[in-house]
């Protein structure tokens, strides 16, 4: 019986937020609030106190919050935590008899009925305490509980035992007899604020070189770090900076037969000069490769590299551990298939071989190895065809040691397998996004964001294209749909990226009856004129310079959909309350007509009256709108700009309104 500890008379349910009953961790980065609800209550009428307690695992002590009663047994509490680190939580609840008694006294004593044995009990209880507490404590409890058995009236007594100094030095000073503790330890996992606000700009090294015909090398992508951090991004993604195969590789626009002078594709890893820890010989030097990192530290840019588990048939690997590979009946290696899709050029690597405690140390080591070169961010391949517990393992064994370490996955899969990966460790990952095209399938997408048990492990990262991807609404839109789809990258999610220089430079002719680029850059070299600037190129310009001053805009969690009367038009705010930060977003969802409407303005998360004069700041224009109430009308024209990125300020800093004609931006 001893067991059941009979005791203990709260119940603790429904804990929240916690991942497959506790299996997994929930996400967070320092300084990112975790809110804990539980439904918490006890038999008959007395009152319960409830903390949150969270500490860095490992550590010796816990940390406390007291948590708020909300209504119906339903109890929230939060904390904030300080350092990249994994933290544990957890909550404790009581029966508080010192504040029952309280509320009971105050009660009696309001109906004018005789307290004097409540006084009586009030100060044993203030007695009690006292004997377990620190001396200056016991002495005003001491004091207190004296002038209960023995002080003047009971006005005196219930206004003086009823204080918030009494209730606060109750609260502090008790032991807590009998308190029930949440049967879990659950657990968050902090990372870096760069976990949760980034930008990514992916371009091909081989890409970068000064003079049409050339290789690109890294001296090159040196040369173009000052124009990509002038366009504001923080991250740079190179596709696989290793040795193509040679065999079975693919030619232009994925044509199973190569030219001769064809690069291949750079996914293909692995050739006679190395496999993945080696440097395609065109590119430079392992020294030129950490002169980069270097570089783009200096611009405030991280390099982020491809992790692609697969080789090319003439990869090391395959002569070295055949045994890591499927072969066929007729002594061929099974490669990469896609059906219809085949992929001759690439061998999956096979996580049933018996051997494949070797080749998860292996793969470790790749990581490892450019993890020594100064890079802590990677873009996996594909990771939803490789095995989840591989994944988990790799993940948390690098991180123990690298804290800092951003994993992206790069997996457009089923929903649960891409759930998946971000439980079992991936910071980030791609989305659905990419052909989320209508008002209504991009409110319902954020929603299941947003506002499901998604957002505790999953982080979005949205892109508007990759070298795999052209959506159709890029074909078809132009440079408009370019503007439009790269501002709600940016503002809806906190991490976005793109594929570039293409972009910019709305390059959108796709291969016939595909979301593909035709002539893709992932099978040819190609020339670009870098210093072009473009109307796209400006407006990400723009929005980047945004983002980094808008705090609003630093967290994908806030994003509060709108009303309007055209469903052509996307309205959305997002607010940080702290910092006073409000934003208001309307974007024209059809890139070849003017659209116009009534949008309904939430100024309840703004803090203005109904009858409040409010100024509009167009951030992409620098332009002005005086507005009043909650209904007001816009009018976007596409090909002028096709979206407001409103900021809301006071009306007396406000300036009326102008005409956007005059729009600095080229046309």
């Amino acid at each position: 019986m001893e067991a059941l500890e009979g005791t203990k008379r709260v119940v603790i349910e429904n804990v929240n937020p916690q991942i497959n009953c506790g299996r997994y961790p929930v996400k967070r980065v320092v300084g990112e609030e975790l809110k804990v609800t539980a439904d918490i209550f006890t038999d008959g009428h007395d009152e319960v106190k409830a903390v949150l307690v969270y500490r860095q695992t490992g550590a010796d002590k816990w940390e406390e919050v007291p948590m708020q009663f909300l209504s119906n047994d339903h109890w929230q509490g939060s904390f904030k935590p300080g350092a990249v680190a994994m933290y544990e939580y957890s909550i404790h609840a009581w029966v508080d008899h010192f504040y029952t008694w309280q509320k009971g006294l105050r009660k009696k004593y309001e109906a004018n009925q005789d307290i004097g044995v409540e006084r009586q009990i009030g100060a044993q209880y203030l007695e009690q305490t006292a004997a377990a507490a620190e001396q200056h404590d016991r002495d005003r409890l001491h004091s207190w509980a004296h002038e209960l058995r023995h002080g003047g009236s009971d006005a005196d007594a219930v206004a003086m035992v009823t204080s918030q100094e009494v209730l606060d030095l109750m609260y502090a000073a008790s032991e807590r007899k009998n308190k029930t503790e949440y049967d879990k330890i659950l657990r968050v996992d902090v990372e870096r604020h760069k976990a949760l606000f980034s930008a990514w700009y992916e371009f091909f090294p081989r890409s970068a070189a000064q003079e049409a015909g050339k290789h690109g090398t890294f001296k090159d992508c040196e040369r173009l770090l000052p124009r990509i951090a002038e366009m504001g991004f923080d991250t740079v993604y190179l596709p696989p900076i290793h040795p193509i195969g040679r065999a079975f590789r693919k030619g232009k626009n994925n044509s199973v037969t190569a030219e001769p002078g064809e690069p291949g594709s750079p996914w293909a890893i692995g050739a006679e000069e190395g496999g993945h820890k080696a440097i395609h010989p065109e590119l430079g030097s392992l020294d030129d490769f950490r002169s980069l990192v270097n570089a783009a530290r200096d611009h405030g840019i991280e390099i982020a590299l491809d992790f692609a588990i697969q080789c090319a048939p003439d990869h090391p690997y395959v002569k070295e551990h055949p045994q890591w590979f499927i072969w066929r009946p007729d002594g061929t290696v099974q490669y990469a298939e896609n059906p219809p899709k085949k992929y001759q050029d690439v061998l999956p690597v096979n996580f049933e071989t018996e051997d494949w405690q070797n080749l998860w140390i292996e793969l470790k080591s790749i990581l490892e190895h450019w993890i020594e070169q100064g890079v802590h961010i990677f873009r996996v391949d594909n990771p939803h065809t490789k095995a989840f517990k591989f994944w988990e393992w790799v993940i948390k064994e690098l991180r123990q040691e690298h804290p800092q370490l951003i994993f992206l996955a790069e997996a457009f899969t089923r929903p649960r397998v891409m759930e998946q990966l971000g439980k079992i460790g991936f910071t980030q990952s791609y989305t659905y996004f990419t052909w989320r095209y209508t008002s209504h399938e991009i409110q319902e997408y954020l929603t299941e964001l947003t506002r499901t048990e998604m957002r505790e492990y999953y982080r979005p990262n949205f892109w508007p294209n990759t070298p795999d991807i052209l959506p159709i609404t890029l074909v078809e839109g132009g440079e408009a749909a370019h503007i439009t789809r790269v501002v709600m990258a940016a503002t809806l999610s906190s991490n976005y990226g793109l594929y570039g220089p293409l972009y910019e430079f709305a390059i959108n002719v796709p291969h016939p009856g595909k979301e593909e680029y035709t002539e893709s850059e992932k099978y040819e070299i190609k020339h670009w004129d870098w210093g072009k600037m473009t109307k796209i190129r400006a407006v990400i310009t723009q929005i980047n310079k945004i983002r980094r001053v808008n705090p609003a805009l630093q967290t994908t969690w806030n994003v509060h959909f709108t009303n309007t009367d055209n469903s052509q038009l996307l309205a959305y705010a997002k607010t940080d309350d702290e910092a006073g930060n409000h934003l208001f977003m309307v974007v024209n969802l059809d890139p070849h007509h003017v659209q116009s409407g009534w949008i309904q303005v939430p100024l309840h998360l703004f803090g203005i009256a109904q009858d409040q004069q409010y100024i509009m700041h167009d951030l992409l224009t620098e332009y002005r709108y005086t507005w009043t109430g909650e209904w007001n009308y816009v009018e976007l024209r596409p090909y002028e700009m096709p979206v407001h990125v409103f900021r809301v300020e006071e009306a007396n800093k406000g300036m009326g309104h102008q005409n956007l004609d005059d729009t600095w931006l080229p046309k």
